[in-house]
Order: structure tokens, then C-alpha cells, then sequence
């Protein structure tokens, strides 16, 4: 069974889901945050293509998880629902931060939040303290070609990226830009899918 995670406040529609965790706060307000478990690899493949789209006005990001995180995720909400803290072997699952800063760095990052108008050169010089060559910057084109507001930078090294990293939530233009660090997999799926 695959475990994908979603942040959003609505859940994904026209799934069979084998099971579904809905987060809440202790003021019972809804994180925005769900686990869905799916049975099938095709039904996976199918939540994965709902990643970056509307649902009704809200937007919402599809990843996968690790069956880890969910299961943790479980033992919170128990814990969470007894009115006790969770076990000490059981920590609270990583916020985005977090993730973002124990996440492993290969020298990828994604940017997400790009103003549709903007270039490599743009890119560039939101990372002119980083050597980048044009060769280092893609830019994720949606499937009627044009640009889906993400890119993805491949740096040096791994330590760049993560040196990077301090630019999270700067802007560009009079957008604010998220990073995420990623990986080769992640990245050439993302520019095949614009081709």
C-alpha cells in the first residue's frame, strides 16, 4: 500500500481510499493536512496528477510519504484524543520547516511560487550569490507549455543547496518563493510532464 500526504483543507475526490486521517488541532480546527492510504499503484498515480491543482478554492499539494510518518501521524491523533502527549517513541510529525530542514540535500532544489514572467535570468540573480550556469536552471512548463509558477536549480554541491536553503520565503518580483530540496527523479519527472 502507498501513503501519500496532502496539505490542503478539502480531500482528494474520486478515490477509493483503503483509509483516511484528517489532522486537528486541540481547538479542533482543522490543520489542512490528510494521510490517504490507496490500494492500488494506479490509484497513486492518479492522486499524484491532482498535485498543484484547485479543489473548489483551495490549492493542493499531493506528495508521498513514508508509511513511517503515517503511522506516527495515527499514534498523535490517539494521543492527541486521550488528552495525553504522545509517546516518546512516537514523535509529532515534521512540519514543512521541519521536513525542509532535515530533509536530505543532493545539490536540488525546488522553487515554487516563481511569477509566471520569470526567467533564468531571474532565477540567476535570485541566487547571484551561488555560481549557476543557465544549464543549472529549468523551468517547469504546465501541459499547454507555459509556465506552471515552479523551477528547479541544480547547484554545485549539496552544501550550496542547503546554504540556498536561507533564501526560502524571500521574493522575487512580488512573489515569495519556497524552496524544497529535491532530487534528480523528482525534477526530470516534473520537466517531462511540460513537454
Amino acid at each position: 500500500m502507498e501513503t501519500l500526504q496532502v496539505q490542503a483543507s478539502c480531500i482528494l475526490p474520486l478515490l477509493l481510499l483503503t483509509h483516511m486521517l484528517l489532522f486537528v488541532h486541540k481547538n479542533s480546527k482543522f490543520t489542512g493536512e490528510a494521510f490517504c492510504v490507496l490500494g492500488y499503484p494506479l490509484q497513486v498515480d492518479f492522486a499524484l496528477q491532482k498535485n498543484r491543482q484547485n479543489m473548489g478554492r483551495r490549492y493542493v499539494e499531493v506528495f508521498r510519504s513514508k508509511r513511517q510518518e503515517y503511522y506516527k501521524a495515527i499514534a498523535n491523533e490517539v494521543a492527541d484524543a486521550r488528552g495525553s502527549s504522545p509517546r516518546r517513541n512516537a514523535p509529532r510529525v515534521k512540519s514543512s520547516d521541519e521536513a525542509k530542514e532535515s530533509a536530505e540535500h543532493t545539490g536540488i532544489l525546488r522553487l515554487r511560487g516563481l511569477p509566471f514572467s520569470a526567467g533564468k535570468d531571474d532565477i540567476m540573480e535570485f541566487f547571484k550569490d551561488f555560481v549557476l550556469s543557465e544549464d543549472a536552471v529549468h523551468i517547469v512548463l504546465n501541459s499547454e507549455g507555459r509556465p506552471s509558477g515552479e523551477a528547479f536549480v541544480e547547484f554545485t554541491n549539496a552544501e550550496d543547496s542547503k546554504a540556498a536553503m536561507s533564501k526560502d520565503r524571500m521574493t522575487l518580483g512580488s512573489r515569495y518563493i519556497e524552496l524544497f530540496p529535491s532530487f534528480s527523479e523528482e525534477m526530470e519527472e516534473a520537466i517531462s510532464r511540460g513537454r
